[in-house]
């Protein structure tokens, strides 16, 4: 049996089951605690504190500058998907995610990615508003 680090186990098992880039920048959020670090405790069991914390805070940072690499268009899909999948409208998704801003940051000192995160984030809001508008409704 070949054993996986902490890094090669989080991104193949862990964020392998999560579908779509905004969901998994969301997971890892919700694994940030506030006091700092991260908690995940199937993580820490097999692999260790350190390890899955250095993993933990590695993978968050690389999703983070995926999707702020990401074209708008691709990630108006994986909203979809996302909201989808967690049963709520995308106009909602998103607006959760705008609102913990600080959260989907890996480093409260990186100013400039929750800048660039949070125009992704108003222009998919906007782009979903205005998706809105211009479908009639069915009632």
């Amino acid at each position: 049996m070949t054993l996986k680090s902490a890094l090669q186990d989080l991104r193949e098992t862990t964020l392998g089951a999560v579908s779509g880039l905004l969901a998994k920048l969301a997971y890892l959020a919700s694994l940030h605690r506030r006091e700092g670090g991260y908690l995940h405790w199937g993580m820490e069991l097999v692999h260790g504190e350190e390890a899955s914390e250095r993993a933990l805070k590695t993978a968050h940072a690389e999703v983070l500058s995926t999707v702020l690499r990401t074209p708008i268009a691709d990630l108006e899909g994986d909203l979809r998907e996302a909201s989808r999948n967690s049963e709520t409208t995308a106009e909602a998704y998103v607006d959760t995610m705008r609102e913990q801003l600080n959260e989907l940051i890996p480093s409260p000192q990186d100013t400039a990615s929750a800048r660039h995160l949070n125009s992704v984030l108003v222009a998919l809001s906007s782009l979903e508003k205005n998706r809105k508008r211009a479908t009639p409704s069915a009632s």
